[in-house]
């Protein structure tokens, strides 16, 4: 991107919390804030100093089967950017003081989330869909498994899984392609090229998890098994989504909110992993609203497979156009872009090639995943705050088949 002055640029990884052992509960997340802590050359005051003296900044971020590092910089500063990323992924000390100051940060941080009834339902939803399994746990981890965690585990966890096969620099803005390639081979020639395990194959399950709280709101989440990254269903299970509840037009926004005003806020959801996926809708109400929501809820469900039309469908074709192409507008999000697509498919995939995936779904095609998707008795179910008249997750998947 020539006419920028910035450029993105980052190392993404293919670990996340989905990686970890049992007594690595948030261990991934751990190695995150540790990271800008401190390497053998630069303290963690010096790698601060070191970016925001160029007027750049370092951040991080954990999922369930990625992390990335990343940085923001002008774009004469990329050699230096990179030579941070490639000193913090290989040189980290994991000094005992930074960890006990990290490990607490993080103990809070476990807090503020089950404070926020928003985050912690979601968790509770994982946790019914993929019970008993690393996919199902938090990323954050608990604060007893945080606390156990030391530099050994650590560096345990990152010789296991931090090898060049698992591995993606990508940049993005006003960078040179073989400046970026010449970099990479001189930092990161050492790295072990590939030996990371698999990480335990997805079995969604389905079941219920609610907390009854004296929260205003009840904060609820629905869903079933979704489709993976490589499925045939994929864009298809994308674009139901949108259609019931991507945005204002969108089928529940419309009936749940617009017309019965059962709810602040309704929307629906699809994420895919690489061997499974969750579809879901999640919804926040009063007490009273509860009982009602519920059903409306479902039986948008079930029209959805048999009168979406192609007019939905084209609707959000462009909505998916338009963000793909406002993307590209943004060097991060475009690096990014790049990073997962080589993670997931090992290549570069063209835009044109994504929207002509999106162009060839139909509606006759999404009814179809939406039949497939609905049909099942292996509901998940979560609920946080005044939840106590919430059907339970047997009785809703019943009521789907009905």
């Amino acid at each position: 991107m020539p006419h920028l002055e910035s450029a993105s640029l980052g190392v993404w990884v293919k670990a996340g919390s989905r990686s970890e052992r049992k007594d690595e509960h948030g261990i991934s997340h751990l190695l995150e804030h540790m990271a800008f802590k401190g390497t053998n050359s630069r303290n963690a005051l010096q790698i601060a100093e070191a970016i925001e003296n160029v007027g750049g900044d370092l951040n991080a971020a954990t999922s369930i089967e990625h992390t990335g590092y990343f940085a923001r910089v002008l774009k004469e500063d990329v050699a230096l950017a990179a030579d941070i990323l490639a000193d913090i992924l290989q040189n980290s000390m994991f000094d005992a003081g930074e960890l006990d100051r990290e490990r607490n940060v993080i103990i809070q941080e476990i807090g503020a989330a089950r404070d926020n009834p928003d985050d912690h339902v979601f968790d509770l939803f994982q946790s019914a869909a993929f019970p008993d399994q690393p996919i199902g746990r938090t990323i954050l981890g608990t604060a007893d498994s945080v606390r156990a965690m030391g530099a050994p585990a650590i560096r345990d966890y990152m010789d296991r899984n931090y090898v060049g096969d698992r591995m993606v620099v990508a940049a993005a803005g006003n960078v040179n392609h073989d400046q970026l390639v010449d970099i990479a081979n001189d930092r990161f020639h050492t790295l072990k090229a590939n030996g990371a395990p698999a990480p335990e194959r997805a079995r969604y399950v389905g079941g219920e998890e609610r907390l009854v709280s004296d929260h205003e709101q009840a904060h609820i989440v629905l869903g079933f098994e979704g489709r993976a990254y490589n499925s045939d269903g994929f864009y298809a299970a994308q674009v139901l989504a949108s259609i019931l509840g991507g945005g204002m037009s969108s089928r529940l926004f419309q009936e749940v909110r617009e017309k019965r005003g059962l709810c602040y806020s309704v929307y629906a959801f699809h994420w895919a992993f690489e061997d499974s996926g969750v579809f879901g809708i999640a919804a926040a109400t009063g007490e009273d609203e509860v009982t009602e929501l519920v059903p409306v809820v479902l039986d948008e469900l079930r029209r959805a497979t048999e009168t979406i039309t192609e007019d939905e469908v084209i609707r959000v074709r462009n909505q998916i156009r338009a963000g793909l192409l406002m993307s590209l507008e943004s060097p991060s999000a475009r690096a990014g872009q790049l990073a997962r697509q080589q993670i997931l498919w090992g290549r570069t995939i063209p835009l044109q090639e994504t929207v002509d995936r999106i162009n060839r779904i139909t509606a006759e095609r999404v009814k179809h995943v939406a039949s497939q998707i609905f049909a099942t008795n292996e509901v998940s179910l979560a609920g946080i705050g005044p939840v106590a008249k919430l059907p339970d997750y047997i009785s809703i998947g019943e009521r789907l088949k009905h």
